[in-house]
């Protein structure tokens, strides 16, 4: 559906209308899809209406990205504040982590059924409230309530921006860019959140971090119903609950096990215990999802490759980078002993390497198609971390610095290739159903690098030896798939 469409769906087999305002300011007639031709075209341009309208979906996945990080170097305080313990400060991420996971595969397919943006909307709405209840939260039970409904918002906001941005761009240059765009404001959304969050908690208290995300939920939920067109599916098939079931319960006991792990190890039966429900609840789904007449996910869009691979990828650059950040962290503090503040300036500069690989990114899709861009940005990624283990523990910073922001670049391009990798080709009436794919594979990936890795730079009787080991590790895995990405993307026959 393009921008000023009728928010009337047309049966399954009518012609889109055609827009009345412009997508661009100019004539599209060239190829340029990133279908890796290298044929020339003129560079998409925006026109005015679609710019604001990107402006208002970038916003919300940056505000949502902003909750990921402004919060983690506040959390001391908080808990001195609220009278959180040390050991339960990392229900304030879990909070949030658990129903933002859970439920974003259910909510891209309701988006589907019901219309993307209502749900949208909804979720902005929680979202706000949400942050208000954190803002004012008296005792742990209100703050951790706040969080909790604040990561249901940002499972309703992230599959229906995402789905509402390939629906409304046309497959090609246009949707190229503005996912370019979105990606990048993505990536620096997690970059400023941690810069932001400890000049405000210093300055305003923690309480302002979660006010700041009030103010932008309601300027988001302010411009968004005049300005986005509505979208669903024709058909009305009816909700696969039993895959909703077991695929949210799936990702709740997963994200929550490798949660619990990250703080106590993987030596708890709690952990172990809930860990194997959320595989075995995982695999009932797979079961499910076969013999569903209308199923939550279609194996059949799993089978095609750019769907498969480009999550692979997905959930490798975004774990593979997230644990990169979290050892690096914890070198520059413990081995360097680095300020909070001069460790901030190192990924302030991470931030805007990623800024600019953002420019760059749909430039270089149109030129060599989002398949090879994703195997070589996963390629430049793997390579620049192992640029990391040069690394001492006298001296390092500015390696780190530079070799991080090298590698933020690469990680930048894959985030972008990833998802039009996986969208592209994909009908609108299956867009949130691939968006929710996408958006999963982002959730599970933020997720479970550190729990998987992270643990053996803090478990080892040298940290420093542990960070190398994470290092290498970490680099090994990004090599590996961006050689069985390019392999897999590359063969002939259907997508």
């Amino acid at each position: 559906m393009a921008i000023d469409t009728p928010t009337t769906d047309p049966g399954p087999h009518a012609a889109a209308p055609a827009p009345s305002a412009p997508l661009s300011s100019h004539s599209d007639t060239g190829t340029g899809t990133g279908t890796g031709t290298g044929a020339d075209t003129a560079p998409a341009r925006l026109s005015r209406r679609a710019r604001l309208v990107l402006f208002v979906l970038c916003a919300a996945q940056f505000m949502v990205a902003l909750d990921f990080s402004v919060l983690n170097v506040a959390l001391p305080v908080l808990g001195d504040d609220l009278g959180l313990s040390r050991s339960a400060l990392q229900w304030a991420v879990t909070a949030f982590a658990l129903p933002s996971g859970g439920f974003l595969l259910l909510f891209g397919r309701v988006a589907d059924l019901f219309g993307r943006k209502k749900l949208f909307l909804a979720g902005l709405a929680l979202f706000g409230s949400a942050s208000l209840l954190a803002t004012l939260a008296w005792d742990p039970a209100s703050f951790l309530t706040g969080r909790a409904l604040q990561g249901l918002g940002a499972a309703a906001i992230v599959p229906t921006g995402m789905s509402l941005l390939t629906t409304t761009f046309p497959e090609g240059p246009l949707r190229d860019k503005a996912l370019g765009i979105s990606g990048t404001l993505l990536s620096l959304g997690f970059t400023i959140g941690m810069v932001l969050g400890g000049v405000m908690t210093d300055t305003l208290g923690w309480r302002s971090t979660m006010g700041l995300l009030v103010g932008f939920a309601a300027i988001v939920l302010a411009l968004a119903p005049g300005l986005l067109p509505e979208s669903r599916t024709p058909e009305r098939p009816r909700l696969d609950v039993p895959g909703a079931v077991t695929v949210t319960g799936g990702l709740l006991a997963l994200i929550y096990a490798l949660s619990s792990a990250a703080q106590r190890g993987f030596g708890g039966v709690d952990v172990w215990g809930t860990l194997l429900a959320g595989l075995l609840l995982l695999a009932a789904f797979v079961i499910v999802e076969a013999k569903a007449s209308a199923p939550l996910v279609s194996l059949p869009m799993l089978g095609r490759r750019t769907v498969a691979w480009g999550n692979v990828g997905g959930l490798v650059t975004f774990s593979m980078m997230s644990t990169v950040i979290f050892v690096l962290t914890l070198y520059l503090q413990d081995i360097l002993h680095l300020s909070p503040f001069r460790t901030g300036l190192v990924f302030g500069v991470q931030g805007l390497a990623s800024a600019f690989a953002g420019t760059r990114a749909a430039r270089l899709i149109g030129r060599f198609g989002a398949r090879r861009v994703l195997a070589g940005s996963l390629l430049g990624q793997g390579l620049f971390i192992a640029a990391l283990l040069g690394i001492g523990t006298g001296a390092g910073a500015l390696l780190a610095t530079v070799a991080v922001s090298l590698a933020s670049m690469c990680h930048l391009g894959a985030i972008i290739s990833y998802g039009i990798t996986v969208t592209s080709g994909v009908p609108d009436e299956e867009q949130g159903l691939a968006t929710g794919l996408v958006t999963t594979t982002q959730q599970v990936g933020i997720t479970v690098g550190i729990p998987l890795l992270g643990v053996l730079a803090t478990t080892q009787t040298s940290l420093f030896d542990g960070v190398r080991t994470v290092l290498a590790i970490d680099a090994a895995i990004v090599l590996a798939t961006a050689a069985l990405a390019a392999v897999g993307l590359g063969r002939r026959g259907k997508a």
